[in-house]
């Protein structure tokens, strides 16, 4: 009985890793912190240039 136990956990597990390779991943790949600080400050500059009623200094003289 214990054979076939150890034998039957071995086989269980092997299908277990199989099916999870098989399954789709809905995890979202990694993004350091440094990546999301330099996707942040170009998402904050492109705002500050897409906006049409800020006013340059440069146009205020």
């Amino acid at each position: 009985m214990n054979r076939r136990k150890k034998l039957n956990q071995i086989l269980r597990a092997n299908a277990k890793k199989a099916s999870a390779k098989l399954a789709p991943k809905n995890k979202d790949t990694y993004v350091s912190k440094a990546d999301r600080l330099k996707l942040a400050e170009a998402t904050a500059e492109s705002t500050t240039e897409s906006t049409p009623d800020a006013v340059s200094p440069s146009e205020a003289v």
